[in-house]
């Protein structure tokens, strides 16, 4: 098997919500969309976001674990400067996300979360060693 990520499916509760979330507040570009089931958005050069109804999503996948709390993960977005962390999280706040504050940490570099509407956290981050610009468009 290759080693590569191709798509990160993410269940939602409310799809409208979730796509003007993405699309209308953050600016991002549908690939592709099924009308009251999925939204699919091409964040990488070969990795697709995709949006799926939470009920179409149990009815392939199964059920969804719920509680309290933050998803046992994180989705990242990595820029080249501080700078870019503090305008990503602004947009995301703008867009109606909750927000945390950015922070320098321990290992050098400064990041901030945001959580979309249905709670997904997203870091945004700038790492200045070679893996966090690994990762960056060239």
């Amino acid at each position: 098997m290759d080693q590569r990520l191709s798509f990160v499916t993410l269940a939602v509760r409310d799809l409208a919500a979730s796509r003007r979330f993405y699309v209308d507040g953050l600016g991002w570009h549908p690939a592709f969309e099924a009308d009251g089931d999925v939204v699919m958005i091409q964040v990488g050069e070969r990795v697709v976001l995709s949006l799926w109804d939470a009920a179409a999503f149990e009815d392939e996948v199964g059920p969804i674990a719920r509680g309290d709390g933050a998803p046992p993960f994180t989705l990242a977005h990595n820029v080249p400067t501080r700078a870019d962390v503090d305008a990503a999280l602004e947009l995301a706040g703008r867009a109606g996300a909750v927000v945390h504050a950015p922070q320098d940490r321990s290992w050098g570099g400064y990041t901030g979360y945001f959580a979309d509407p249905d709670g997904f956290r997203w870091e945004v981050a700038w790492n200045p060693d070679a893996i966090g610009q690994l990762v960056l468009p060239e």
